[in-house]
């Protein structure tokens, strides 16, 4: 047979069987859809960054800056060095670091949506280096007190030239008052973005010590290049980063795609899970339909059609089948950028907004893996399409049989007992490459249930059958309909696995994080309050002052602080608290004593072991501007999130810590014995009313808001995973439907002995409710393990309690129920409206 008339047949079979193909197109493009969209959403951000940074350092030809961000920043001294230089024609340090700005009446933050406020001095333009910024109204800052705003910072504050607001300097007291003496305007659209200019003097006051500055930007004289200069410069200022123009716009990019790089892998994760599910149901449609189409394959072949030429026809029906769904796929992916764009900025999260970006890549990749996806999943049921003899095939009980399941069904064993291992041995440890051994393992186990599930089906559709007693015939018709095709009963449950495996340790990890954080609290906090504020922000060092003044039932005002430094090339944190933890904070002490010299630390043991430090040991650790600072071993504690690797002393986190990032991570309050709580809140909120950010909250409530954070992530996971799981509901619909055709005679005959249509619906219903129960059941258990295996990985970052949702567990179990009658509810009507005397003569 000739190769046109096996393409009208492809053709002809694809529109002669439409809602086959569309809802085969259907998980082909919610696959891609996802992948595509993934890539313009990050690549449209990416080019909006670009264009953003495009202007940043212009006109500068040489940037000296720290090598660290934390670090002190550049001495003074140094500066005078630069500006001896030959070759230097002019120096502009700049000054800047995170403030709050207030509205006008002081008692209520202005928001960003998550984008940064940064406060830094305004460098007049016969002394600027870089391109001056662009007044659209007033003047720039010239005396103490006066500020000026980026047109989004005012537009966001509602303030125009000559209002006088306020500003909360983490690192200072109180909230200064201040006057808005210009608008200035920025070249790109950044969001949220508040960037507030100080008069330099005032700067210097607010941001430094005094001594350094944030970065140097340097002009080259007449006829010396600038990456000469730069050289020049660097050769001497071994210690420093060292930079021209291009070099600092391309740092600061390369640091935005690698944030954005982890949204798109995060992204392409769930796309890529999305696909496999798809890629599953993809599979196992093609595999129904050429079970139900072994008769016309066959007398295709009996009619001269060769073995190639009928696997040739069905790989083509996946091959346009994949054409047309990555098409609109990937229009449904812009489509997808576009809509998660319009929603983060609903949302106010501060990023900025551009043109959609459709890169040649993405339309490449987004074709290229439906593609993929679905001529592979076709290959195997054309392959054993073109396998079948002609005249077997056209017996009416060939479509019945189907080979072993023993030789899969040992692989999966196999890959079950060594995925267990891999689990069992990467939970024993923890870290990335812990992590990655259990990963291998899942993926081990994943497989083993992909192949052991048809083995599997039986058994567990059996027993979950009895809870049909009560439906009778219809409940056992329905037990005995999805234990009948044990290879269609898993590989459609597969999909509802996969996606429910992770809800299952997703929903693990945020339970084990909030059990962790409670645990924490409960057993390592005494104080009575704890005051918060923003990430970015904290609580204000002011804040610990007003209370100790105002508040008469403080016993103890205790400010947690973050540290960082450097021990050999490894960059390390520690905390720092502003008075004695003792009082405030349950910890073990193993060795020595926690009372703190100038030059003390107190190590955790983890850490000591790690290190082979020992109390009484002299060491020196760098602080990230090179001084360094030797200090001694005095005590050694038990490990706990609370006091971190080490625990330095007040006068070490002030040679350490630069003046701009000095904030309180937390503030414990203990009350005076027989205080009245209620009244010392009321007092504590008055007394922190004036910092605006600071929240006062006692233990559970604390609790309560570390858990709501968790709950924000798990809350983009599961809308994510939401995509794996529509995509599973549709595969059950799908393959219902398939079997609706693939059962039509036997549907007509039971209709013509008496079976109500009502009947026929209700058989569906339940056997499709099996379906979903056993998916569910099988996700569940292999999520249960996994998610212990990761969370064991996950000790090292505080996360030590292991909690398991059973309520959320529960609800899932049933509404996996509900989701396999309601996606029974089409095929249950079109199997009901069968014709019984068409159904019994089709032939």
């Amino acid at each position: 047979m000739s190769g046109k008339p096996m393409r009208k047949v492809v053709l002809r079979n694809l529109a002669a069987h439409k809602v086959r193909l569309a809802l085969t197109l259907l998980s082909v493009v919610l696959g891609t859809a996802f992948i595509a969209g993934s890539f313009v959403f990050t690549d449209t951000l990416q080019r909006t960054f670009d264009g953003i940074f495009a202007n940043q350092a212009k006109g500068v030809d040489v940037r000296v800056s720290p090598q660290k961000q934390q670090a002190q920043g550049i001495p003074l001294s140094v500066v005078d060095q630069i500006s001896k230089m030959d070759g230097v024609r002019a120096v502009a340090p700049s000054v800047n670091g995170p403030l709050v700005l207030l509205y006008p009446d002081g008692k209520k933050a202005v928001q960003t949506g998550g984008a940064p406020t940064f406060g830094q001095s305004y460098i007049p333009p016969d002394k600027a280096v870089a391109e001056p910024d662009k007044f659209v109204q007033g003047a720039p800052p010239a005396h103490e007190g006066e500020i000026a705003l980026n047109t989004g910072g005012a537009e966001r504050a509602g303030l125009h030239v000559g209002d006088k607001t306020k500003v909360l300097i983490p690192s200072h007291g109180n909230p200064i008052d201040v006057t808005l003496t210009g608008i200035y305007q920025v070249p790109s659209d950044t969001g949220g973005f508040i960037g507030v200019l100080f008069d330099d003097v005032q700067a210097r006051q607010l941001f430094t010590d005094g001594s350094h500055v944030a970065y140097v930007d340097i002009a080259a004289a007449a006829g010396t290049p600038g990456d000469e200069l730069r050289d020049r410069i660097a050769n001497v200022l071994v210690d420093y980063k060292v930079q021209n123009g291009d070099e600092v716009r391309a740092d600061l990019k390369k640091e935005v795609s690698n944030a954005l790089n982890f949204i798109n892998y995060f992204l392409l994760a769930f796309g890529a899970i999305a696909l496999i599910v798809g890629t599953f149901i993809i599979y196992n449609t093609f595999s129904m339909i050429v079970a139900q189409r072994l008769r016309e394959l066959a007398l295709l072949r009996a009619v001269g059609a060769s073995r190639q030429q009928v696997g040739r026809s069905v790989v083509a029906e996946a091959l346009v089948i994949g054409l047309i769904g990555s098409a609109i796929g990937l229009a449904g992916g812009i489509g997808l950028a576009f809509g998660l764009s319009a929603l983060l900025n609903a949302f106010d999260l501060g990023l900025p907004t551009g043109s959609l970006t459709v890169l040649p890549r993405t339309v490449i990749v987004g074709m290229l893996v439906g593609l993929l996806v679905t001529v592979v999943s076709a290959y195997a049921p054309a392959r054993r399409a073109a396998k079948i003899p002609p005249v077997e095939a056209m017996r009416e009980e060939f479509a019945s049989t189907g080979e072993s399941l023993r030789l899969r069904t040992g692989i999966g064993i196999a890959l079950a007992v060594a995925g267990v291992v891999l689990v069992v041995l990467g939970a024993q440890k923890t870290g990335g490459h812990a992590a990655l051994t259990v990963g291998i393992g899942a993926l081990g186990l994943i497989f083993a249930v992909l192949l052991a599930a048809p083995a599997l089906s039986r058994p567990v559709v059996g027993g979950l059958g009895v809870l049909l007693r009560p439906f009778g015939s219809i409940g056992r018709m329905s037990r005995n309909n999805a234990a009948r095709n044990p290879r269609r009963t898993a590989a459609t449950a597969f999909a509802l696995t996969l996606g429910l495996m992770l809800v299952t340790a997703i929903g693990m990890l945020g339970a084990s994080a909030k059990a962790s954080v409670s645990v924490l609290v409960d057993k390592g906090v005494q104080a009575d309050y704890v005051l918060a504020g923003p990430q970015m922000i904290g609580v204000p060092l002011g804040a610990g002052d007003a209370v100790r003044k105002s508040v008469p039932g403080a016993a103890d005002v205790v400010g947690l602080r973050g540290v960082a430094f450097k021990i050999g090339d490894e960059q390390v944190g520690g905390t720092e608290f502003d008075g004695s933890p003792d009082s405030v904070l349950n910890y073990d002490m193993i060795k020595g004593t926690n009372t703190l010299g100038d030059h003390d630390v107190m190590v955790s043991k983890d850490e000591a072991d790690k290190r082979g430090w020992k109390v009484g040991d002299q060491v020196t650790v760098t602080s990230l501007g090179f001084k360094k600072i030797p200090v001694r071993v005095v005590g050694i504690y038990k490990k706990t999130p609370l006091l971190g690797p080490l625990v330095v002393s007040p006068v070490m986190y002030d040679e350490v810590m630069p003046v701009n990032f000095r904030t309180n991570l937390f503030m414990f309050v203990k009350a005076k014995p027989g205080a009245d709580l209620n009244q010392m809140r009321t007092d504590l909120e008055h007394a922190t009313e004036q910092f605006v950010v600071v929240q006062v909250q006692d233990r559970e409530e604390f609790k309560g808001a570390q858990g709501k954070q968790i709950n924000t992530l798990l809350a983009i996971l599961y809308g994510l995973l939401a995509l794996a799981v529509v995509i599973a509901i549709l595969g059950i619909v799908n393959t219902l439907a398939l079997s609706v055709v693939e059962r039509r005679r036997e549907i007509g005959m039971l209709r013509a002995v008496g079976m109500q249509r009502a009947q026929v619906r209700r058989t569906i219903y339940l056997e499709s409710m099996l379906i979903a129960v056993f998916g569910a059941i099988v996700g569940m258990l292999l999520g249960l393990g996994l998610g212990v295996g990761f969370l064991r990985t996950l000790r090292d970052l505080g996360i030590d309690e292991i909690a398991i949702p059973w309520n959320q567990l529960v609800l899932v179990l049933i509404s996996s129920a509900v989701v396999g009658v309601l996606a029974a509810l089409w095929p249950g009507i079109r199997a009901a409206r069968t014709p019984p005397l068409a159904a019994i003569a089709d032939l």
